[in-house]
């Protein structure tokens, strides 16, 4: 068989996959554009729900009034377009992992099924978790410290000072920034929520290991603070809620992966790879222990 026909044999999967990658694809953009549109006929609702924690903020300061304004004429359109990018991603996600998994899935072998389906599963579920954490948690912290540096005293609505002789500030915030704001708090918890999910699957393929992870423990410190320092707004309060929470979840996910090397270890001594009295193992430690003592 000549080189050619190698080539040409090879060339009839390559066109497969590319076909039923396309597939998947056009599938999952459905999907999207499905959910884009339902959610931009409700986007009104989901704007009123996403107002929720700041209108908490202002009523606990007296303020009824916390009502958006539109800066721009076409603000109101650019509000309810990225309400409905969310919402068409929230509600075509569930379809579109199940697409990846139909196309990738075919090359797996049945343990390798078994050991991926779980983090496919996890990792949706960890993201609407943080999500939640920062709409619930984050979010009217965030907007109770910002809404400090208004000065008064005000009135009812927060339009007018009492005292004359105080200039007032009040807030009158732009409905497309208060959005933009809201949506980088959920995305940027609802990602930092995967580490356990990432870690754990590397340590699974064998890229990472529990001692290594607590090896680089304090690079991984200075890495989530400036990691906190860009994701959220110039507020310590909530800079410090990330850093504690995505550092709990770095100790969470060195537990993880000492859990599955104890498995890994544990599967390859009942298949007889893993012996502790094989002699090549044996000289193997030794020479590793004289290395760290010198």
């Amino acid at each position: 068989m000549s080189a050619s026909d190698d080539i040409d044999d090879s060339a009839a999967p390559l066109i497969e996959h590319l076909a039923e990658l396309r597939t998947r694809l056009i599938h999952s953009v459905v999907a999207f554009i499905i959910g884009m549109v339902i959610c931009f006929t409700v986007w009104n609702p989901i704007f009123n729900f996403l107002t929720n924690p700041l209108c908490s903020a202002m009523a606990e300061r007296g303020q009824d009034d916390c009502g958006l304004i539109l800066i721009k004429l076409q603000e109101g359109f650019f509000v309810a377009i990225s309400i409905s990018l969310l919402g068409g991603l929230v509600l075509g996600f569930p379809y579109i992992s199940y697409q990846m998994w139909r196309f990738v899935a075919p090359g797996l072998y049945r343990n390798e099924k078994a050991a991926f389906l779980p983090f496919l599963i996890a990792s949706p579920l960890m993201f609407f978790l943080g999500a939640a954490f920062a709409f619930y948690v984050v979010t009217p912290l965030a907007f109770d410290f910002f809404l400090g540096f208004q000065q008064g005293p005000l009135t009812g609505d927060g339009s007018q000072p009492i005292d004359d002789n105080i200039a007032g500030i009040a807030f009158q915030g732009s409905a497309q920034e208060y959005l933009s704001l809201t949506i980088k708090f959920i995305v940027a918890f609802g990602l930092c929520f995967q580490l356990p999910v990432l870690l754990t699957l590397m340590g699974k393929a064998g890229l990472v290991s529990a001692e290594g992870l607590g090896n680089v423990r304090k690079y991984a410190v200075v890495g989530i603070l400036v990691l906190a320092a860009l994701v959220t707004p110039p507020d310590v309060i909530t800079q410090i809620i990330l850093f504690v929470v995505v550092y709990g979840l770095y100790e969470i996910s060195i537990q993880l992966v000492k859990r599955v090397e104890v498995k890994r270890e544990a599967r390859l001594r009942a298949e007889g790879y893993y012996d502790d009295e094989d002699p090549l193992l044996a000289e193997f430690d030794e020479d590793d222990g004289e290395e760290k003592k010198t």
